[in-house]
């Protein structure tokens, strides 16, 4: 781990190189190894599929998309909840040349209508509906009607026509720094970005999440979140298929009965998911009617993990060599991961050490790296980092410097061994009075309450201090109700009394994205509304 002279910088070294592969080239040396080994599950349909007929199902879509006109470098959107075909879009695009555009299941009109227009997506393979989401409606709504749609007669058709007259398949020669991918984060204010992803980012990325993992042929990995996130679609879809694992889709969105149902019945080995998932899971009332014997890994992702629900995790769940993963869309996602070997405490007090073939650093507002358990701006560098967001140099400019790093906008500090703590967010830092609180450090102290299953702490207007501290608290069950006064009192003496929350409010339930991650700037709005009714 080259850490120089105590420095917060760190670099990952490796004997195993990286890939020069396309997605195609990828799927095709591994069917060759693997032909009738079992790469995809749909444990919600029954309906399977060898690495054979997966590639062929893919090359079958390719077909079926040139037909419809598709070229390299044409942008394709993929709009759905998660489905096998959504697995088949994603490689019969790559094998093309073709971007593939990740749209969010949960948009509705007006963000459909911007990712559309924004990546200038020619062609969508779409869901028809799911649950309360009218997809065909909405493509109608915003007058885009070159469509496929998943399941439909039409898409039965386009399959059969491809199967039976193919087109003439000549691709224009690929290479792996292409771009392949346009996945949109979800911006805090105005629209979101898309961050364009090549071949050499996504694979590469995928496939080193999967040797932390020691995945091999013999894993079986279950996959509850969003595929059309790259915590799906790269740490899961090419992190096990890079490997010749396979994946399990337990359903269309997470269901944590049906989550645990697909590990038992499918024997997997391995199991992904936010904080939120696993808790969901464990509070199962018949969680001990499952058989989750065959576990030993997964990654936990998003957000911290609470002491206790990782304990739980590698006790009942028998996931003993469960990872944490750290990183964001913009560098394909992975920068750091904490090792299967590592102890409880560094698989939730940190985000592990810097991937390989990655460096990160952490810096002071002037630029310069700082000492090693001193927190600045986390930055990481490497084959990772995005080309940029798409068809926006400007805010690109503003993520990556000229050095090629890539600014997380995360604090985080550094220890001696190379090891990563998140301490906060720079735009969630709360300024009390001139001193600088970080959430982070006073949501990890709350999770020991008794009574406290989550907690959120955000900072709301002030007119002595300019900020003051919210917490937002969900209960265990069986817990009555929690006071500021009686959290003051538990963090009295332990916290430093500027950073104990003024407020408390007890929730149900979170602002969240569909990804996990909670949204402080509509606690924070909603927060105000509260304040100001009071």
């Amino acid at each position: 781990m080259g850490n120089g002279a105590q420095i917060s910088y760190a670099s990952g070294p490796s004997t195993t190189p990286l890939k020069g592969q396309t997605l195609g080239e990828m799927l095709d040396e591994i069917t060759e190894q693997y032909p009738d080994k079992e790469a995809l599950v749909e444990a919600f349909t029954g309906r399977r599929w060898t690495f054979s007929e997966l590639r062929n199902e893919s090359e079958l879509l390719a077909a079926a998309l040139t037909k419809r006109g598709v070229k390299k470098g044409d942008r394709v959107g993929i709009w759905s909840p998660n489905c096998a075909e959504w697995v088949f879009t994603q490689y019969a695009t790559a094998k093309l040349g073709a971007i593939l555009v990740n749209v969010n299941p949960a948009y509705r009109t007006h963000e459909l209508r911007y990712v559309v227009e924004q990546s200038g997506i020619s062609l969508m393979v779409s869901a028809v509906e799911y649950r309360t989401s009218d997809y065909a409606g909405m493509l109608a709504e915003i007058g885009f009607s070159d469509v496929l749609f998943i399941g439909s007669e039409g898409w039965d058709a386009a399959i059969a026509d491809a199967a039976s007259n193919p087109p003439n398949m000549e691709v224009p020669p690929l290479t792996f720094d292409e771009a392949i991918n346009i996945q949109y984060t979800s911006g805090t204010t105005g629209f979101p970005k898309g961050a364009t992803l090549t071949h050499h980012n996504i694979l590469n990325n995928g496939f080193f999440v999967g040797e932390g993992l020691g995945y091999t042929a013999a894993d079986r990995v279950c996959l509850p979140v969003p595929l059309y996130h790259c915590f799906g679609m790269v740490m899961g879809i090419l992190g096990a298929h890079s490997h010749g694992s396979c994946i399990v889709l337990p359903a269309p969105v997470f269901d944590p009965a049906k989550t645990l149902a697909a590990v038992d019945q499918e024997r997997c080995t391995s199991l992904y998911g936010v904080p939120t998932m696993f808790i969901a899971e464990l509070a199962l009332d018949n969680f001990s009617s499952f058989n989750l014997d065959t576990l030993r890994t997964g990654i936990m992702a998003g957000s911290t993990c609470p002491v206790e629900v990782m304990e739980e995790v590698i006790a009942e769940m028998h996931m003993s060599e469960v990872a944490i993963c750290y990183g964001m869309t913009e560098t394909s996602p992975v920068s750091t991961m904490t090792s299967t070997t590592d102890g409880i405490a560094a698989r939730t007090q940190t985000i592990g050490r810097v991937m390989p073939h990655l460096e990160v650093k952490i810096i002071d507002e002037h630029g310069q790296v700082v000492p090693v358990g001193e927190p600045g701006e986390l930055c990481t560098r490497g084959y990772s980092v995005m080309l940029g967001y798409w068809g926006n140099s400007e805010q690109t400019a503003e993520t990556i410097d000229a050095g090629r790093w890539i600014h997380t906008g995360d604090i985080a500090t550094m220890d001696s061994e190379g090891r990563l703590t998140v301490v906060g967010r720079l735009k969630d830092v709360v300024i009390r009075g001139g001193e600088n609180i970080y959430p982070r450090e006073i949501e990890e102290f709350f999770y020991r309450h008794p009574d406290i299953a989550d907690v959120q702490v955000i900072g709301v207007p002030d007119d002595r201090f300019g900020e003051e501290l919210m917490a937002w608290v969900m209960l265990r069950p069986g817990a009555d109700s929690l006071t500021a006064e009686a959290l003051r009192e538990f963090a009295t003496g332990k916290l430093a009394h500027f950073k104990i929350p003024k407020y408390v409010h007890v929730a149900d339930s979170f602002p969240m994205t569909i990804t996990g991650k909670v949204r402080k700037v509509e606690m924070r709005e909603l927060s105000m509304a509260m304040l100001d009714s009071r």
